[in-house]
Parts: structure tokens; C-alpha cells; sequence
């Protein structure tokens, strides 16, 4: 089977074995089960099985079990005899326990080398999505990035977003004569939720350097596909984070990748671990970007997994798309449930020795119902499977193995130092400091400007005290010119000049580079 991930097999009450076609693997699938079913160990043996062949992975640990894909099984494992027999029953005769090159990443830098990207490359979709906002703050953020590019500020990290924010909002007066409503309320209501973002830790998920793509698509010396594994135990407390995080990965990859058309083998495997948290409360758009990317991304090489409890958490135009399965047990204990569960059976190709929805209901943990793309990409007949044993360690490593793998990986010491060059926040204060000096100029100017006319006048008073009628006539009158001309410049300074310099003042807050 070298040009197939076996998944499993049969015994007395089963089908034939089953095997994931390597030409349709970037066709998309999904693994999807109650909790406890065994969806974790599917997408174990299915991560080795792609390494195996040469293939990157890219998976989140939600767990924190995938880390035992580092570690080789062994026979002192308790569930050992167990493994062995099953092996000998679905015929698995080149069952042995093995250990894979892993890479960890951690948006807290924590337990995996540091993932970053900048703001501009999230994008203000993205952006609006982790920060739950409305369609009008949305549209404000929008604008932000707009001026941002027209102006060329580099925007990297929260505190250049944060700057860029503040500077709409003193100058929202032109920007809603351009762009439209640009409110304080919208630009309060974002910083207030960039803080929370802050608060939280993601800050550092923000800034440089960023991530590579090509450092996620790398192999090692044997040849076997890197599995990049996301640690996402912590990061579930964000869950929008989480969802957005992945679902940026998976669009950098689709706007970064060349088209290979229909490979031998995926590229990459990309696994979309509680996929449900995609969807949920997700605006339209951002659905639609999803189905977009489902559809096309199979084209640049790369396949893409949903791991969800249940089918019915994926869109069904997404899930039209995903033509390997995985269907562990489902659990029917309300209307709803029995009607989730009869969509599910609905999507398989029927086989006759058999009802797929009481088969779904009655699988045991580590039995599923499969259904694999056979020739032409046609879907397989629903079967009844034993999944393999994995050949990697069941369960998480220990803390002093995950630091000895990172120490070692082919990318340590690249992303641990964070940078911070010029940007957009840099650019902002050093620009309201120039103009925060031409406004002192400018005011030192006019200070002076009045305080020679104050001279003035007290001296021509002083010069007409000492003369005649006639010629305190003539004072009066030259005393009258010389007050005009002193009022000529006064207003010249608070008009023309004065517009100047404000001009100066704001301009220079914003002008290009």
C-alpha cells in the first residue's frame, strides 16, 4: 500500500481494508465523533501515515496527547497487547512502533517555538473576527488599514494598530468626508477589545519575525514529512483566536502556494482540529472565505481535515467537499441528535450488509464507519472499520523531552527573539513630535510678534506725552498707522501663517514617507 495511508481493517464483522489514496488526499475529509470515540488516535495514525510518505502536517494539540507523535511506543505500554492483537486482526502485519519528526509552535512561546504574524498580513477580516465587532466598528477598522496603505505605515504589531487608531480619531472630521462615518464610539469599542487581546497574551502573536510558510513544509534527512503540531490547550480559552489563527494559516498557505493541479500526494496536510469553533457565530464572509479557500486550495497541493464532533458543525457546502471520512460514533439521545444523526448517515454511499446509520450509532471506541475517494475520485462504500493502533506513543510526552525536541528542531533559535523595527507606531510619534515643536515655534513667534507691538505702542505713547496739540495730533495719527500695521501682521501671523503652520502640524502627523 505505498500509495495509500492505511486506516484500517476488518475482522468477521467487518469490510475489506480500508486506505486513504495518496492522488486523493488533497480531496479534503473529515473526522468527526462523540467525544471519547477515538477521533484523537484516527488523526494520530492518520499524521503518521502522511510523514511516513513524505508529507508536512500541520495539526493543533487541543489536548495536549498529539505531543506523543515525538516518542516511539513501546512494548511496557499498558494497552500494548491490545495494539498487537488488533494489528493482527485487520491484518496490519507491518505494525511497529516508531517515533516522527515533530516541530512544536505556541502562540505563547511557551511549549513550541513562538508563531507570529503581522497585523497587516491577518488583515482587518481576520482582525474583526477575533474581536467579535459589529459591521460598523468592522467598518472603521477597514478604513484604518486603507489609510495605512496609502500612507505607507507599516502595520506589524498591536501597539503600531493602536497608534494608527488613535490618529483616526483626531482626524476622523476628513476621513468621514472620504471614507464615511468614522465615530469615537467605534474606535473606543476597538481599543477597549485590543486591550482585552493584550491582556490575554495574544500580543505576542503579533510582530516579528513572522513565521515562514516554507518552515512548515519542511522534511528530514529520511525523507518523511515534518508534523508541525500548534499547542492549543491554552489557547482554547480564546476560542476565536484559536479558530482564527488556523484559519489564517490555512490562507496564507492558499494565497502563498503555486498551482500543481492534481498531484501523486498532497504538499501539505493541514488539520482543522474542533472545527466547529470555525463556524460558529461566524458572519457570512467570513464562511464564504472558508468555502473558497476549501475548494481552490486543493489545487495548490494541499489537503485539508475538519475534526469535529459532528457533521452537521460543518457548512454543508463545505462538507460537499470533503470526500474522505471518518465517522466515529454518534451519540442519539435527543430529536435533534437523531436527526444530526440520520443527515450524517445520508451523506455516505450506502452499503447493502448493512444500515450506516445504526452503524454509526453502534461503533465502538476506536471502530469507525469510513468511506475513502477510490478510481476517479468516486466516493467508496460505506464501511464498518477497526482503525489501526498508532505506532507512536499514546499520550503526551514529558516536559523534558517536548524542551529537548525543541532544541533540537531544524528551526531553533530562529523565531525565540522577538524584533521590533520601525513601523507604523514609531512613524506616528515621531511625527507628533515634530509637529508637537512647529506649534511651539509657532506659538514662541506670535509671542514675540505681540510683545514688539506692546513695545511699540508704549514708546509712541511716551514720544507723544512731550509735545504740542499739533504734534500730539500727529503722534495720534502716526500712533494710528503704526497700530494698523501692527494689527496687519498680528492677524497675518493668526491667518495665513498661522493656517501654515497648523497645516504643518497636522500634515506632518501623517504625510508619506
Amino acid at each position: 500500500m505505498d500509495d495509500q495511508i492505511f486506516i484500517g481493517g476488518g475482522g468477521p464483522d467487518y469490510g475489506m481494508k480500508q486506505g486513504l489514496a495518496l492522488k486523493y488526499a488533497n480531496r479534503h475529509g473529515l473526522i468527526a465523533g462523540a467525544t471519547g470515540t477515538g477521533k484523537t488516535v484516527t488523526l494520530q495514525i492518520m499524521a503518521e501515515g502522511f510523514s511516513a510518505q513524505g508529507v508536512p502536517v500541520i495539526l493543533s494539540d487541543v489536548k495536549g496527547d498529539l505531543s506523543g507523535l515525538a516518542a516511539s511506543g513501546s512494548e511496557g505500554f499498558k494497552l500494548h497487547d491490545a495494539f498487537m492483537k488488533r494489528s493482527a486482526t485487520i491484518g496490519f502485519s507491518d505494525y511497529r512502533y516508531d517515533a516522527f519528526p515533530v516541530l512544536f509552535w505556541d502562540l505563547f512561546g511557551e511549549q513550541g517555538h513562538p508563531i507570529r504574524t503581522t497585523v497587516a498580513e491577518m488583515g482587518p477580516l481576520l482582525i474583526a473576527r477575533i474581536l467579535e465587532l459589529t459591521e460598523a466598528q468592522e467598518g472603521v477598522l477597514n478604513i484604518a488599514f486603507r489609510v495605512a496603505d496609502e500612507q505607507g505605515l507599516p502595520l506589524l504589531d498591536l501597539k503600531d494598530l493602536q497608534a494608527l487608531l488613535v490618529w483616526t480619531g483626531e482626524n476622523r472630521g476628513d476621513l468621514s468626508l472620504r471614507y464615511g462615518n468614522v465615530s469615537t464610539a467605534s474606535i473606543g469599542a476597538i481599543q477597549r477589545r485590543l486591550l482585552v487581546l493584550e491582556t490575554q497574551g495574544a500580543a505576542q502573536f503579533f510582530g516579528e519575525p513572522a513565521l515562514e510558510l516554507s518552515d512548515l513544509m519542511r522534511t528530514d534527512p529520511q525523507g518523511r514529512g515534518l508534523i508541525s503540531i500548534l499547542a492549543a490547550d491554552k489557547l482554547m480559552s480564546s476560542p476565536r483566536l484559536y479558530a482564527t489563527t488556523l484559519l489564517w494559516l490555512l490562507s496564507e498557505l492558499f494565497e502563498t502556494l503555486p498551482e500543481v493541479g492534481d498531484p501523486d500526494k498532497p504538499r501539505l496536510v493541514f488539520f482543522f482540529d474542533e472545527a466547529h469553533l470555525l463556524f460558529e457565530d461566524a458572519p457570512k464572509a467570513l464562511v464564504d472565505k472558508v468555502e473558497q479557500v476549501a475548494r481552490l486550495i486543493r489545487s495548490k497541493g494541499v489537503g485539508v481535515y475538519f475534526v469535529t464532533q459532528n457533521p452537521a458543525d460543518v457548512p454543508e457546502d463545505i462538507l460537499g467537499q470533503l470526500g474522505n471520512r471518518v465517522q466515529h460514533a454518534l451519540r442519539a439521545f435527543t430529536a435533534k441528535d437523531r436527526r444530526d444523526l440520520r443527515q450524517a448517515a445520508e451523506t455516505y454511499r450506502d452499503n447493502p450488509r448493512f444500515s450506516t446509520e445504526d452503524a454509526i450509532r453502534e461503533v465502538g471506541v476506536g471502530e469507525a464507519v469510513t468511506s475513502m475517494l477510490e478510481e476517479k475520485g468516486a466516493p467508496g462504500v460505506v464501511e464498518r472499520t477497526l482503525i489501526r493502533p498508532p505506532s507512536s506513543q499514546l499520550g503526551p510526552i514529558t516536559k523534558a523531552e517536548r524542551a529537548a525536541a525543541m532544541a533540537a528542531s531544524a528551526v531553533a533559535g530562529k523565531y525565540d527573539t522577538a524584533q521590533d523595527r520601525e513601523s507604523a507606531y514609531e512613524v506616528l510619534t515621531r511625527r507628533a513630535a515634530e509637529a508637537a515643536k512647529e506649534a511651539e515655534a509657532a506659538e514662541r513667534a506670535e509671542e514675540e510678534a505681540e510683545a514688539a507691538m506692546r513695545e511699540y505702542k508704549t514708546a509712541r505713547r511716551y514720544t507723544g506725552e512731550r509735545v504740542g496739540r499739533s504734534t500730539s495730533r500727529r503722534s495720534r495719527s502716526s500712533e494710528s498707522f503704526g497700530e494698523a500695521i501692527a494689527g496687519v501682521v498680528i492677524k497675518e501671523l493668526k491667518g495665513t501663517t498661522g493656517r501654515r503652520i497648523v497645516r504643518g502640524v497636522l500634515g506632518g502627523l501623517f504625510k508619506g514617507r
